[in-house]
């Protein structure tokens, strides 16, 4: 439970507001507003669970904004050009990894700061798509394109579906695979674990780009809900997912961490907003409760290694 002290708190967090709303807005709980709150919240869900992996190697990729933006026009571009919608998903996907792969080529060989590689990759490709777009949209999607072919009614069922699988390979591979060992190892220290022969490199490069690949796919299952495109989605992205996998537990420094944390924060972050409306809040404090919560997360985080220290200090 100790372990968990963190996952534990956001559940609560969780079980309070659903108390506070099942009390004073049961709307709140009706099918079609679930519905709209999953489907809304889904990006953030598989972004934030790749960028969870990035973090938990010490690193951090805020490039993600700008990356799902490229991906969702590359979708909408590619089937607009003929390509059935199974392809044009799978290349942006692949896109999705290449820009990943290209930030892990940079921090994890070349030893540049991720924060700086990632920033500088946010504004490259921001600027990249408003000159290559002009500011137009992604219009005449054929039809096959929307809902992937399914109905309405079919679709949100299939994302369910697709998110909770990917969720539960990912948190199998990182309790049973040697690979996900690796990633706490790196992230725990990395010259440790160098010198018991973990490529530590090749490992940071594998979740950068494993991050890009999963933005890819959220850009291609998001754009699908819409029939026209526009070229500045995803703003405001990279905070809500590095909000989720900070405030979910993952230390911001590496080595300990969660996906389930992050799930479990993704869903307080996002019921907050149309809380506040189902509330009769003004939705202007959606951001600040939301910033809150992160400032509360990191000053515990710091507290908690500070007194970490303290003791293994004392017990030397």
């Amino acid at each position: 439970m100790i372990r968990y002290r963190r996952e534990v708190s956001v559940a609560l967090a969780i079980l309070a507001l659903s108390i506070v709303l099942a009390l004073a807005a049961p709307a709140y709980f009706s099918r079609e507003n679930l519905n709209d709150l999953f489907l809304a919240n889904m990006p953030v869900l598989v972004v934030a669970l790749g960028v969870t992996l990035v973090v938990l190697t010490g690193e951090i990729d805020i490039s993600v904004g700008s990356m799902f933006a490229v991906c969702s026009v590359a979708a909408g571009a590619l089937a607009h050009w003929g390509l059935p919608v199974p392809v044009a998903a799978l290349l942006t996907c692949v896109l999705g990894a290449t820009i990943g792969a290209a930030n892990g080529a940079l921090a994890a060989y070349l030893r540049l700061p991720s924060i700086v590689v990632t920033l500088a990759m946010m504004v490259m490709l921001r600027e990249a798509l408003r000159w290559i777009t002009q500011g137009a949209w992604v219009q005449d999607l054929p039809a096959g394109f929307q809902w992937f072919g399914l109905s309405q009614a079919a679709y949100p069922v299939m994302v369910f579906l697709s998110t909770t699988l990917l969720f539960i390979a990912a948190a199998a591979g990182m309790r049973h695979l040697a690979a996900g060992r690796w990633i706490y190892a790196t992230g725990s220290s990395a010259e440790s674990a160098r010198l018991a022969g973990i490529d530590t490199a090749s490992v940071k490069f594998i979740v950068f780009a494993g991050a890009g690949a999963v933005t890819g796919l959220a850009a291609a299952v998001n754009s699908v809900r819409f029939s026209q495109i526009p070229p500045d989605t995803g703003i405001g992205l990279e905070l809500q997912v590095i909000a989720a996998v900070v405030v979910g537990g993952t230390a911001i420094t590496g080595g300990r961490g969660s996906l389930f944390g992050t799930v479990l924060n993704v869903a307080l972050l996002g019921a907050i907003g149309p809380a506040l409306t189902f509330l009769g809040v003004s939705a202007y404090w959606e951001r600040a409760i939301q910033g809150g919560i992160i400032l509360s997360a990191v000053a515990v985080e710091a507290i908690r290694e500070r007194m970490e220290n303290e003791q293994r200090v004392l017990g030397q």
